[in-house]
């Protein structure tokens, strides 16, 4: 079995959805049979006797004129197979977003340029509107509403029910052969125009919400010269395509709930309100007197999360079939019983459900433990039906460091920090180290206490209590970082390597090894200064994840004035004033990249090792640096967010060096956030639990490794006989031999 929960962007989480939910309106919308207009007026009766929502609906129409959609070679234009199917939702989805970029790139179609990052960016940006991003109100147009790029006269519009001209040309008898991506051009023909020719424009579109932000549908409105894309043409009448979109979100709603009708509908735009004011009615629904003027229905309107919920074996979405756990372990999602037996009797047999179906149970049974934190907004944010956006837009939390956390995006004309690069000189020497925490509100972050802690902190009371904060604040989603750091250099280090005397030591060199996110969010480890005050510490960040151009740089963050210089080849040094002078001298947090691969890292050997959320499964590179350390035989601890991650961490380490990992312990210091897992029920959080590396003996030596947990092994089908012990055989349970 494998999961991705945690380590997948969530955004191709949210974009698998969306896909697969337009794949179906697309399908159902084409097979129209020998008579559209009775598949209609059957689909109409169908939506009147659907029991009414007494939320309100909202269908905005949000045109877009900048950002394009190019398709390089291997990606098939529609909905169809190719890019939606083999990419986002395939046996090997992606992990990350720039993994599309062979595929799929978002470029601007304003200056005609476009790259892998500014595409990731405008990918962020545009679907962001979809998903809540933003935050703030819309701009209106000059007459008030936003108004949609191409449509077609109020007097023409028609139901989908009514045959037309423009219906017609959409879908054949063949159904809508728009979206047949074998229409006119052959493979060869396919691959050949990749990104070559003109971009696709998405020049409109169309999304149904209710009044909270749960999404229920969308359509896509594409111009463009890459032959019949068929996501819709703007030209088209658009008050045909909306209507035929309500009846889908009605009889299908993507988000989740049962088909059903709203009490009432709101529309975004006057034009097509107009236009659709003589065809809601015939499905039972009122329309809203006038059009909605404003990006949302209330203040503080945001799009809420959406759960991606899918079958574990066939991927199919929570909106095309019902979704039950397993009724052994309730870890894992399954459409039926065919799919369940499938992945019962998966070959090898240490890759079945029922090999892992016991250890999936007692994973489960930690959820109650992992949700036992101090602070007052636990019960909401460790819930499995968490609404994170809703959660961060409700607190002002919408820029700075707080993006990286969400799909939300600021509004127009917010400032936001570049994501993926280091902090822009003017912030580091803004004299204010956690400017980039700070949310809309009054300051997150209390003064630095004046005296150094006298104690060490085990718990986020113990730390909240000693910093001044307040346990309704969320700093811990962001702090979960350094304090993990800290945890390991006060706790962890000493327990199981107390011959290093790690805590008397005046300078430490840290690696963060296969560093992404982390770096990122680079100006939290500012409050390791604050923990330890008496330690010089040097952070070194690693991993062919982070930004080539900023290899090889470094800075160092001081704590003793606003001072500043530049020295050649070397970075940038920006000196914070905290408002207190350490009295055993200067200490100094240096950063410093290596854009490159662990095993590939030449320099001096580190004091410790530290990895987040590490996935050793999942990155071939494992394979290489996992030796690496074997051979530096340093401290190397990890973090990892479920069990499930722990024990596959474990096997991988055995097969790349022979050696293993320490019994994974829960992380005290573990964000609050319960992470969105799409095809299985497990609590997953960022930092869950910690181990460390245990290292196969060198040759020769007759050191044993520190004991460490037994792999585990499927229940006997009857207990093994008694072996008899030879004479000069130490007994078992001495020492664990360690799996080669």
């Amino acid at each position: 079995m494998e999961f991705v929960s945690g380590y997948r962007d969530e955004f191709l989480d949210f974009a698998a959805l969306l896909f697969g939910w337009f794949r179906k309106f697309v399908a159902e919308r084409g097979t129209v049979g020998t008579s559209l207009e009775g598949r209609w007026r059957q689909l109409e009766a169908q939506i009147r006797r659907l029991p009414q929502d007494p939320a309100l609906w909202v269908l905005h129409v949000l045109p877009n004129r900048s950002v394009g959609i190019s398709l390089g070679q291997g990606a098939e234009p529609g909905p169809g197979p190719g890019l939606g199917a083999a990419r986002l939702l395939g046996d090997e989805p992606p992990l990350h977003l720039r993994d599309l970029s062979p595929y799929v790139s978002f470029v601007s179609l304003e200056d005609g340029e476009g790259g892998e990052e500014e595409g990731e960016e405008d990918e962020e940006g545009e679907n962001g509107e979809e998903e809540g991003a933003s935050t703030e109100k819309v701009e209106p147009q000059e007459d008030g509403e936003p108004a949609p790029t191409s449509r077609e006269s109020p007097q023409e519009a028609k139901p989908p029910g009514e045959p037309e001209e423009t219906e017609q040309e959409a879908c054949g008898e063949d159904g809508c052969r728009d979206y047949k991506v074998e229409d006119e051009t052959g493979p060869e023909k396919r691959k050949e125009r990749g990104s070559e020719t003109a971009p696709l424009h998405l020049s409109c579109l169309l999304l149904v919400t209710d009044e909270h932000g749960t999404i229920l549908g969308i359509d896509l409105l594409v111009d463009g010269v890459q032959g019949n894309v068929g996501w819709g043409s703007g030209t088209e009448n658009l008050a045909s395509r909306a209507y035929a979109l309500l009846c889908h979100s009605m009889a299908c709603p993507m988000g989740s709930g049962d088909p059903r009708k709203p009490r009432q509908l709101t529309v975004g735009d006057a034009q097509l309100h107009r236009e659709l004011e003589s065809l809601v009615p015939r499905l039972g629904v009122k329309l809203a007197k006038t059009p909605m003027r404003t990006w949302g229905p209330r203040p503080g309107f945001t799009f809420a999360s959406l759960r991606a919920r899918t079958c574990h074996v066939c991927h199919r979405h929570s909106f095309e079939v019902k979704l039950t756990p397993c009724p052994q372990c309730s870890a894992v999602l399954y459409c039926g019983e065919a799919c369940l037996r499938a992945d019962w009797r998966r070959c090898p047999d240490d890759v079945s459900h029922r090999f892992w179906c016991p250890r999936l149970a007692a994973f489960m049974e930690r959820a109650g433990e992992l949700a036992t934190l101090p602070f007052t907004y636990t019960a909401e944010v460790t819930s499995e039906t968490f609404n994170k956006e809703a959660f961060l837009a409700s607190r002002g939390l919408t820029r700075g460091y707080w993006t990286h956390l969400s799909m939300l995006i600021p509004g127009p004309g917010t400032p936001r920090h570049p994501r993926g690069s280091t902090p822009s000189l003017s912030l580091l020497l803004s004299g204010d180290p956690y400017q980039l925490l700070q949310g809309d509100g009054p300051s997150l972050m209390p003064p630095v206490p004046s005296d150094p802690p006298r104690t060490l902190f085990g718990s986020w009371q113990d730390y909240y209590t000693w910093r001044g904060l307040s346990l309704d604040s969320p700093m811990a989603v962001l702090l979960t970082y350094p304090l993990t750091v800290y945890y390991v250099i006060t706790h962890l280090v000493p327990q199981s390597f107390p011959e290093l005397n790690i805590q008397n030591k005046q300078s430490l060199k840290i690696h963060v090894v296969e560093a992404g996110k982390e770096f990122d969010l680079v100006m939290v480890f500012w409050e390791l200064l604050v923990l330890l005050p008496h330690v010089a510490l040097e952070l070194q960040f690693v991993g062919d994840a982070l930004p080539a151009e900023n290899d090889q740089q470094h800075f160092t963050l001081q704590r003793d004035g606003p001072e500043v210089s530049v020295r050649p080849n070397s970075g940038v040094s920006a000196r914070l004033n905290s408002g207190t002078k350490e009295k055993g001298g200067r200490r100094d947090l240096q950063i410093k990249v290596s854009a490159r691969p662990y095993h590939l890292l030449q320099g001096p050997k580190p004091d410790l090792v530290i990895g987040f959320n590490s996935g050793f499964g999942l990155k071939d590179t494992w394979l290489s640096s996992l030796p690496r350390l074997q051979s530096l035989r340093v401290p190397a601890f990890f973090t990892e967010s479920s069990e499930y991650g722990c024990v596959m961490d474990d096997q991988t380490m055995a097969v790349a060096t022979g050696g293993g990992t320490s019994p994974p312990q829960p992380n005290p210091f573990r964000s609050p956030f319960r992470l969105r897992a799409a095809d299985n029920c497990m609590p997953w959080y960022c930092n869950a639990f910690i181990f460390h590396l245990i290292y196969k003996p060198p040759q020769g030596s007759g050191a044993r490794s520190a004991p460490g947990p037994a792999p585990p092994a499927p229940t006997p089908t009857a207990p093994p006989a008694p072996a008899r012990r030879r004479r000069g055989e130490k007994k078992a349970g001495r020492g664990v031999r360690r799996r080669r």
